[in-house]
């Protein structure tokens, strides 16, 4: 097994032993191969970097690798968007860890060697987020690799295998280019990917939003902090945030577009469908801390749908009107042991329900 930070800087040479230069940088072409170095990047001062394709490595080690073609047969260097730079994209970068469900920073990138017909392809493995990885580049150009093993059998390993690493890509044309997905994320519970964006830039957080299905976003902005929330859809295009808000329960919807500013908020209205926008209209009518604001429209009633609450057989008779404050409907859902609670208009007609997921939410929010 060899490390990313062992090579960084090896001195290499070609077929015939003359040097060429230093390796400055791995590169991964997810098109080719999503876990090969498909490029090495070869610093030679001031002249031209050179770049070796993966076919051309005939030997590595930590501080050494030699090719089995001459300097005529490299690539002159230049620039492309679709490689993985494992230094300046892996090394120090935060990424989303998907099988422990948290944010984590690398510190080494390990690979393993495949050698076929004379060649040796380098693919990646795993990263190292643990104090090995971190005392291996402390140590980097002070001690010996040979030293630098015997210490780092002593420290306790954290290591991610690379097909639960998730990687961080603000830009959506590079996340293009790198093919980079977030199927994995998709399939996280929304409140744990919701823990893992606060963990996040906003702008990362931004980037992670937009590359998910509507239904999933409205999840997971279900679950983050309310102001992170308004954050996220406040930057988004009005008709990207309804399409997302539409997915959500219209009491929900209401709660973001309300902390949304004013001009915000009828723009994203102005982009709901009618129903749905209808509903959110009736519901910001009332404030955030009665029984107006805490209630869904959506419900089910069993009976007719224009009879009084009183005439219900099946329902219990506790209901509230929506100016009803919060504290009363705390009190009847811990009296009455409630999963759900009427809340009626002026005719004693059902006008929406609370649920006792509502009142979780409101009494973690005011925790």
């Amino acid at each position: 097994m060899l490390h990313a930070t062992e090579l960084m800087g090896a001195e290499t040479y070609d077929a015939q032993g003359n040097f060429l230069g230093r390796l400055t940088e791995l590169f991964i072409d997810p098109s080719e191969q999503p876990n090969r170095i498909g490029r090495l990047l070869l610093g030679r001062g001031k002249f031209q970097p050179l770049v070796a394709r993966y076919d051309q490595v005939s030997f590595v080690a930590p501080g050494t690798v030699r090719l089995n073609c001459g300097e005529r047969a490299l690539e002159t260097y230049q620039p492309n968007e679709a490689w993985l730079a494992v230094r300046k994209d892996l090394l120090d970068q935060q990424i989303i860890d998907t099988s422990g469900r948290k944010v984590v920073r690398v510190n080494d990138v390990d690979l393993a060697e495949q050698r076929t017909n004379g060649t040796v392809e380098l693919r990646v493995t795993q990263v190292d987020v643990g104090l090995t990885g971190a005392a291996r580049r402390l140590l980097q150009g002070i001690a010996s690799p040979s030293v630098i093993r015997r210490l780092q059998e002593k420290l306790p390993s954290k290591l991610i295998r690379w097909e639960f690493v998730n990687l961080v890509e603000p830009d959506p044309l590079r996340r293009i280019k790198l093919r980079i997905t977030h199927e994995k994320l998709e399939n996280l519970h929304p409140a744990d990917l919701a823990d893992i964006m606060e963990d996040l830039s906003a702008t990362e957080r931004q980037s992670i939003i937009a590359s998910l299905d509507e239904e999933t976003a409205a999840a997971v902005l279900g679950e983050l902090d309310a102001r992170l929330t308004t954050q996220i859809v406040e930057k988004m295009a009005p008709e990207k945030a309804a399409e997302i808000l539409e997915e959500m329960a219209p009491d929900a919807a209401a709660d973001v577009l309300a902390d949304l500013p004013p001009e915000t908020s009828r723009e994203v209205l102005d982009e709901t469908p009618g129903k749905e926008a209808k509903e959110v209209r009736e519901l910001l009518r009332f404030d955030e801390d009665t029984a107006g604001g805490m209630m869904n429209s959506d419900f089910v009633f069993v009976g007719e749908t224009d009879q009084p609450v009183g005439q219900m057989k099946y329902e219990p008779l506790i209901s509230v009107p929506p100016d009803a404050k919060e504290e009363e409907v705390f009190e009847l859902f811990d009296k009455y042991n409630l999963r759900t609670l009427t809340v009626v208009g002026e005719d004693n007609r059902p006008i929406g329900t609370i649920t006792v997921d509502d009142v979780v939410t409101r009494l973690v929010k005011l925790a």
